[in-house]
């Protein structure tokens, strides 16, 4: 694979708590450099990335709900309905992980739906935290996703002490076809772990180690 096609796989992420501005700036001036799909950061830093991206053709992803997912469904609207207002071109939201495993099926679609319908067509990654879940409910996760008209799904936070597997993206490939796309994200630090998700089926890399994984690239060529 030649390295302009892999940085498309890339959202370009810094989602620390102590990231600084000038953290968040190196982020976007690597994601212009190496041409990644996406910066993906907090809300907070929105409005910032936007105007560091302007007059790139790189995109900027905000998170929602994050990174436990345990926000009403008000709260996650709102703050996506100011993610876009702020500049953001995707969200990634975290479902609703406590009622996914009371089988509140209706809840987590239609907290899913509220992201969907307040992102005003933009796209919407379902982050289902597949760490937290088992075989069935990575299934019935992807449905609901599906159900509600998000446009991915993605694997993990990061922050919930577990990561991306093949077999998990493999899984939710298999569950949502073509209808959705799928994100590997969570614990992808070299070329190998990245060229095992894009084989397993995964259409978007999350990632803080873009950079290093692009630079492993480019020293193998």
């Amino acid at each position: 694979m030649n390295p302009a096609t892999l940085a498309q796989y890339f959202d370009h992420t810094i989602l620390k708590p102590a990231a600084t501005a000038a953290e968040v700036k190196n982020i976007c001036e690597e994601a212009v450099k190496y041409g990644f799909f996406s910066v993906c950061v907090n809300p907070v830093h929105v409005s910032a990335v936007k105007e560091l991206l302007a007059g790139s053709e790189v995109k900027v992803c905000s998170v929602v709900g994050f990174p436990f997912g345990a926000h009403t469904s008000f709260i996650k609207a709102a703050e996506t309905e100011r993610a876009i207002a702020d500049g953001a071109d995707e969200v990634d939201m975290v479902i609703n992980v406590g009622a996914l495993k009371d089988k509140n099926y209706t809840l987590v679609e239609n907290d899913i739906r509220t992201v969907v319908e307040a992102a005003q067509g933009n796209t919407v990654k379902v982050i289902i935290e597949t760490c937290l879940l088992d075989t069935n409910e990575i299934i019935e996760a992807c449905k609901l996703a599906k159900k509600a008209g998000a446009h991915f799904v993605k694997t993990s936070t990061g922050f919930a002490g577990g990561g991306a597997t093949a077999e998990d993206v493999a899984l939710m490939k298999k569950t949502v076809g073509d209808d959705l796309q799928v994100k590997a994200s969570g614990g992808i630090k070299n070329l190998e772990d990245t060229k095992k998700m894009i084989d397993a089926g995964a259409d978007r890399i999350g990632a803080s180690a873009g950079l290093a994984i692009m630079q492993e690239l480019q020293a193998a060529k």
